[in-house]
């Protein structure tokens, strides 16, 4: 990344305080942290450190308390709630844990929905390719209650890659599949990021996922505690131990 050239997605001092009073949490501790674009990044830590907090903040679906969260040279924190939307919808892609599928739409119809909405035309080799890399060419048809676990969270990893958004943001995008499925899709989003210049922000608990990425970004009690690159699983796990112990 150059002098000039924003972060695909950055934090300045953010804190994030949920609750009031005695029963406040402090969830986000004064965090400084940027993301280069092109680049495919992940957060780890232990449960309860911040990770899908820090997320969904740098996603602009979660309000901070303090400091500003930017995509790009935007300043999410100065945005109206009309235009954070807009923003999100255009420029942003989220794997939910829970996958949000709408369980009125088919398969196809969740993977497009961003871009109907948007009244944009799909890139239709780019579209298929992403269903076939992720097996989903028999279930275009079926709704998430007629899905799998599995197959739902595929159909949510697609809705996210499937408009090529400035950045994606995925909350344990493998968390939900079995062995075969999580490293045909985790491959897939280095490939994303290798071969087409994607940018990719993953919170995991899993060393072998997170060993797919160029960064390993560790939290600890809401704050950054290590950043590592060209993370390897052995790396990871040893790294892990010290925030563990």
């Amino acid at each position: 990344m150059t002098e000039n050239q924003p972060a695909a997605a950055s934090a300045r001092g953010l804190s994030k305080l949920y609750g009031f009073g005695e029963t406040a949490v402090l969830a986000l501790d004064n965090v400084d942290i940027s993301f280069e674009a092109g680049r495919f990044s992940a957060i780890m830590g232990p449960s309860g450190s911040g990770k899908s907090t820090l997320l969904h903040c740098l996603a602009g679906l979660d309000r901070v308390t303090k400091g500003q969260v930017f995509i790009g040279d935007v300043d999410l924190t100065l945005l109206a709630d009309k235009r954070l939307t807009q923003l999100r919808r255009d420029k942003v892609g989220f794997v939910f844990q829970s996958f949000n599928l709408v369980p009125t739409l088919n398969a196809r119809e969740n993977i497009t929905l961003p871009m109907d909405i948007a009244g944009r035309n799909p890139d239709a080799d780019w579209l298929a390719h992403v269903i076939e890399i992720l097996s989903l060419e028999d279930r275009l048809s079926h709704k998430p209650s007629e899905l799998s676990g599995g197959q739902q969270q595929r159909v949510a990893a697609a809705r996210a890659l499937a408009s090529r958004p400035d950045i994606i943001f995925a909350d344990e995008p493998s968390g939900n599949l079995d062995s075969k499925s999580g490293t045909q899709l985790l491959q897939f989003m280095r490939q994303a990021v290798q071969d087409y210049g994607q940018t990719i922000v993953m919170v995991t608990h899993d060393p072998l996922a997170a060993a797919h990425s160029d960064r390993v970004v560790f939290l600890e009690d809401g704050r950054i505690a290590g950043d590592m690159v060209e993370p390897t699983a052995e790396r990871i796990l040893d790294r892990i131990k010290t925030l563990e112990g």
